[in-house]
């Protein structure tokens, strides 16, 4: 009986080079979203924040948020934005889609995909290829089995680009019913799942994802989001929930076969 290989991608962040290898051997890519780069937390010089306001002042902006320092921190952009000709939801966009443009045509065929937080889902539908499938709140089989996908982040103090309610994304959800595999770029409220050892600090995990696993039971959780998390993986029941990883760190996918 023929095996089913699936390679599975999160928090891609700008990493166009090892994205373009991810599907090598495997019979599709999953990728759970943050294709964009807009600061990268270990490389203060890479992103589109850097590229307009220089390294140092991404240190800053980095050092800020890193302690909190909230109100502080959205004071020193709009003080940076102002020195900017432009439009800045135009400057943003554009450089936007310049990664987008670059990591799109890098997928394999077929991949499957929904948003990170940091991404624009408005703009997805123009760069996604046929063989791109972009699901959200939606089912797709995939060797045998079904994937449910949420996209997105909660509503948080970084106030990033795609950030919905709680409400909104219990409601997406709900909408996947029982399924083997549930996909989404935050992870279940889990303590040791959300936890970011080098941010120290809490993410935003999913009270609705966990509430769905302990009900549904899928064999699967597939999630990113959280780059260093205090756990990679657990069992929550009958359901192993596995942190993908940190791919535009570590260039590798994760494997799920059967």
């Amino acid at each position: 009986m023929a095996s089913t290989r699936i390679h599975v991608v999160s928090d891609v962040h700008g990493n166009a080079r090892d994205l373009a290898r991810a599907g090598e051997g495997a019979d599709a890519l999953v990728c759970l979203g943050d294709l964009i780069l807009f600061l990268d937390y270990a490389d203060h010089s890479r992103g589109i924040f850097p590229d307009l306001f220089g390294a140092e002042n991404a240190s800053r902006l980095v050092s800020l948020r890193t302690e909190r320092r909230f109100d502080e921190a959205r004071e020193l952009g709009r003080r940076l934005w102002s020195q900017v000709d432009g439009d800045r939801a135009t400057v943003i966009e554009t450089a936007v889609r310049g990664q987008y443009a670059e990591l799109f045509a890098a997928f394999p065929t077929p991949t499957y995909a929904t948003y990170g937080n940091v991404d624009m889902p408005a703009l997805w539908k123009e760069y996604a290829a046929p063989g791109t499938t972009v699901l959200d709140g939606e089912v797709v089989e995939i060797g045998g089995r079904t994937f449910g996908f949420v996209g997105g982040g909660l509503r948080t103090p970084m106030n990033t680009p795609f950030e919905i309610s709680d409400e909104e994304y219990a409601a997406k959800v709900e909408a996947l019913g029982s399924v083997d595999v549930l996909c989404s770029h935050i992870p279940p409220e889990v303590p040791e799942l959300v936890y970011d050892t080098v941010a120290r600090r809490f993410e935003r995990g999913s009270r609705a994802l966990l509430d769905a696993i302990r009900r549904t039971r899928p064999r699967y959780s597939l999630f990113g989001h959280v780059h260093q998390p205090l756990a990679r993986r657990m069992r929550v029941g009958a359901t192993e929930c596995v942190n993908v990883g940190h791919f535009a760190g570590s260039g590798r996918p994760y494997v799920l076969e059967w």
